[in-house]
């Protein structure tokens, strides 16, 4: 070989080295902000429905003998709320008829009036919002990022939290140089109610986004299961169900750009970049049992104002005192203010 072609060959590898550097500085110090999804639909849509199902009462399931209403409660809400409403109903003299579900079968029920009033885990996307169906918010929760509790990290940034979940972050080690726990990272995923905003597309917008080895959990108990067992999984996941089904106390919640997910108050400023949106729904053209459904939401409402710590919720008051936007009883944008997603 020529000192040219040595100079050359050296120069290729010089020129290798540095975009390999380049390209691993960039997987970790990139911002994906941009990657955010919406928060919220817009409150003003309505889907178009035939007059025929307008005028369609509710009729509920041949199932369901006799009661004065049927609500559809998510995987989120109805662990943290059915016996509220038990005991609300048994003070009330009502017969209260809670089925466990989805966000995806309250709409369907909905859809096909079987139900009074649905609940939801997310803010309701386009398709949810049919004619003379309103949504009332309860509250928010804050969506943790969680680990095995002898994982070593207690604090992440939220685009380190961006690149792990899109594969570009594939080892421990490179998290904050954590140079001692050289692990390769296994990262969970549900990847619920995809056409809905908020929830996980707060992290990432789009499905297609999450890295290719992304292991997707049905149900939220086998989730939380699977991280506790597992010392370098990582995934995503709401405190009070973490608390509900970690029976053995082996999972714990990570902080964000060094905040804790338990500081209600941070959540609530807004600045808490993932959260959850709990609502229920009424129906504006069956008044009689509007009334009824508007005084359990009143009541549960009341409940989560009373013990939103328990929960881990942030209330109604707390998010209308930081600024959130409003459309009559639904929540339907963050604040104002610097660097944060805006309704749309």
């Amino acid at each position: 070989m020529t000192t040219n072609q040595q100079r050359t060959f050296l120069g290729l590898i010089a020129c290798l080295i540095s975009l390999q550097s380049s390209g691993q500085a960039n997987a970790t110090t990139e911002p994906d902000s941009t990657l955010r999804g919406q928060a919220f639909t817009d409150p003003d849509f309505v889907v178009g429905m035939p007059e025929k199902w307008r005028k369609q009462h509710i009729t509920y399931d041949k199932a369901v003998k006799q009661a004065d209403l049927v609500v559809s409660f998510g995987q989120q809400t109805y662990p943290a709320l059915k016996g509220i409403i038990a005991e609300y109903a048994r003070k009330n003299n009502l017969k209260i008829l809670v089925q466990s579900g989805t966000c995806g079968i309250s709409a369907g029920k909905l859809l096909h009036k079987t139900i009074d009033a649905g609940v939801f885990c997310c803010p309701p996307g386009k398709n949810d919002r049919l004619p003379n169906l309103e949504f009332h918010t309860i509250a928010i929760s804050p969506l943790a990022v969680i680990v095995h509790k002898d994982n070593p990290v207690d604090n992440i940034s939220i685009d380190e939290a961006r690149l792990i979940f899109r594969g570009k972050i594939r080892n421990w080690s490179e998290v904050d140089n954590n140079n001692n726990f050289n692990k390769r990272i296994v990262s969970l995923g549900r990847l619920h109610c995809k056409k809905r905003p908020g929830h996980w597309t707060l992290l990432l917008k789009d499905q297609t986004l999450f890295g290719p080895k992304l292991k997707e959990v049905g149900v939220i108990p086998d989730l939380v299961s699977k991280v506790g067992m597992q010392v370098n999984t990582i995934s995503m996941e709401t405190p009070f169900m973490v608390e509900t089904y970690s029976k053995q106390q082996n999972v714990k919640l990570l902080k964000i750009n060094n905040h804790s997910v338990t500081d209600i108050d941070y959540v609530a400023s807004g600045q808490y970049p993932l959260y959850r949106t709990y609502s229920i729904t009424t129906w504006k053209n069956f008044p009689e049992k509007r009334k009824l459904t508007l005084s359990l939401i009143q009541n549960l409402k009341q409940h989560i104002e009373d013990n939103y710590s328990k929960y881990n919720f942030v209330p109604v008051s707390k998010l209308k005192e930081a600024g959130w936007k409003f459309r009559k009883d639904e929540l339907i944008g963050e604040p104002n203010r610097d660097g944060l997603a805006q309704p749309r």
